[in-house]
């Protein structure tokens, strides 16, 4: 092989080596990008009901331009300082915070398991980290006991709707063979977990999983769990169907009739009518009746003075029959002589 071709051969391989090394520095950024939120770290995982944890965590913006975040502290514990805050990130900035939450009562000589949620609104998209705290009931195992158990090591699953859909807040309950029981809830994912303690270990053998949320039919189920493994579980939520009114059937509408007749026959409308009518035309009586009786006291006065007439003519005459008298005088005005001519 002459010197040209091996200087041609040894560029080439250059090429290719630095091609290659380009290739990893730049794949290398991009899956070791952070996560948009991640939690660092809590100051306990055994608590006793009212005691505070301490939490912090870290918010990335993975964009190319400046955003505001929106950060909300929550989940199974109360959250009493920095539940909320707006930082403004630039491209590729991180910045963390703290945040302190209380730890609720819990039934005595039971640990239940609660979640502390961060939830992260950046560019437009929602992003969600966990943290499970395990709250100490009274009588129940002293907090700190984490040692890894002899039973099972875990029971994790996640709780879903018939349609395959995630359901987020529903209650879970996981009773193992010695009636240890565990109480949860789901993330927003549906997905949950609980760990195995030496304070509260999962004994092998049969483990029922319960769900129930608000508007679903409680789901349970029963798997076996095996020492040193992670029990899963799969749970389905039926939606309650909602109740429907039957309307009323033919036979009832036709033997009970309608309101409306029946409004007519108890208060006839027509009866008051009259009974107003006659008050207001009460006084043209009583005038028709006053009327009449003037009449009739007019006929019997005439009837009166024609009876009275009839019985003076009867008695002595009457000036109508009686033969007409010519009275003469004298030449002096005095009495006639010779007394009076017929």
């Amino acid at each position: 092989m002459t010197t040209r071709v091996r200087i041609r051969w040894a560029r080439v391989a250059a090429l290719i080596a630095l091609t290659g090394g380009t290739l990893a520095v730049s794949a290398a950024p991009a899956a070791a990008a952070p996560e948009t939120v991640s939690i660092v770290s809590v100051s306990a995982e055994n608590v006793k009901p009212g005691e505070k944890v301490r939490v912090r965590f870290r918010v990335t913006n993975n964009g190319s331009g400046a955003e505001t975040a929106i950060v909300v502290v929550g989940g199974g514990l109360r959250c009493t300082a920095g539940c909320r805050v707006e930082p403004n990130l630039g491209a590729g900035q991180g910045q963390t915070f703290d945040a302190t939450v209380v730890a609720p009562d819990a039934r005595p000589g039971e640990i239940t398991g609660l979640n502390i949620s961060i939830g992260v609104r950046l560019g437009g998209q929602n992003s969600f980290a966990y943290k499970m705290v395990y709250v100490h009931g009274a009588g129940a195992s002293s907090p700190g006991e984490d040692e890894p158990a002899t039973g099972v090591s875990g029971v994790s699953g996640r709780v879903r709707d018939t349609a395959g859909k995630a359901i987020g807040g529903a209650a879970l309950t996981i009773r193992d063979s010695a009636g240890h029981e565990y109480r949860t809830t789901s993330n927003r994912s549906g997905q949950f977990s609980i760990t195995s303690s030496a304070g509260k270990p999962i004994d092998e053998g049969s483990i029922t999983v319960s769900a129930t949320l608000d508007g679903y039919r409680t789901a349970r189920t029963t798997v076996r769990g095996t020492a040193g493994d992670v029990a899963t579980v799969r749970l389905t939520l039926a939606a309650v169907a909602a109740p429907t009114t039957a309307p009323p059937s033919s036979a009832a509408a036709a033997a009970s009739p309608p309101a409306a007749d029946e409004t007519p026959a108890a208060t006839p409308p027509t009866l008051k009518a009259v009974s107003d009518d006659s008050s207001s035309s009460l006084p043209f009586f009583i005038l028709g009746g006053l009327l009449v009786a003037a009449g009739l006291g007019a006929l019997a006065l005439v009837a009166m003075r024609r009876r009275t007439a009839s019985a003076g003519a009867a008695a002595g005459g009457g000036m109508a029959d009686a033969p007409t008298a010519v009275l003469r005088t004298g030449p002096y005005g005095g009495p006639p002589q010779g007394g009076y001519r017929a």
